[in-house]
């Protein structure tokens, strides 16, 4: 597996899952960038994302549908507050309700970087709380259970 850090810093409302990957910083952002390569990992296996709207841009948004094994569906959003591409990206992660509307609730603001590191790419996501209540019922629903296993994912698609 790739992830070779996860650090939780419950005084700074922060989650950071760093992973390496022996593949150059564009191939890996092509991950973030191609709406068909998101969906392949973003989500743990059990709950694979379809990705219905992607814009990559600053005020852009990327709306997905989380489906698990029993049929249940979970739908989620992001507002992108900047790309540098093929380098960083930052945006708010949160839920929506079924019709797809944003809720303002249990959001985190995520930012992650590209580095290039030991001839491959280095990724630092890294997930900032808006408060410690929201922090403490985000990892008590999996939340970095969640991450692992869907970063965990993205070994199999730099291969292909």
């Amino acid at each position: 597996m790739a992830i070779t850090g996860v650090e939780r810093n419950d005084e700074n409302l922060t989650l950071t899952v760093v992973a390496d990957y022996p593949a150059p910083v564009e191939e890996v952002w092509r991950l973030w960038a191609d709406p068909r390569r998101l969906e392949r990992w973003w989500g743990p296996p059990t709950y694979p994302a379809t990705v219905e709207e992607h814009d990559l841009s600053p005020g852009g948004s990327v709306t997905y549908l989380m489906t698990g094994p029993g049929g249940d569906r979970h739908r989620g959003w992001w507002r992108v507050v900047s790309v540098t591409e093929p380098t960083s990206l930052e945006f708010v992660d949160g839920f929506a309700d079924e019709d797809g509307t944003p809720s303002e609730n249990l959001t985190n603001t995520t930012h992650v970087e590209l580095l290039e590191h030991d001839g491959g790419t280095r990724m630092v996501l890294r997930s900032t709380f808006v408060s410690p209540e929201d922090m403490r019922r985000l990892m008590e629903m999996g939340m970095e259970e969640g991450l692992r296993e869907a970063i965990g994912q993205i070994d199999a698609l730099l291969i292909e």
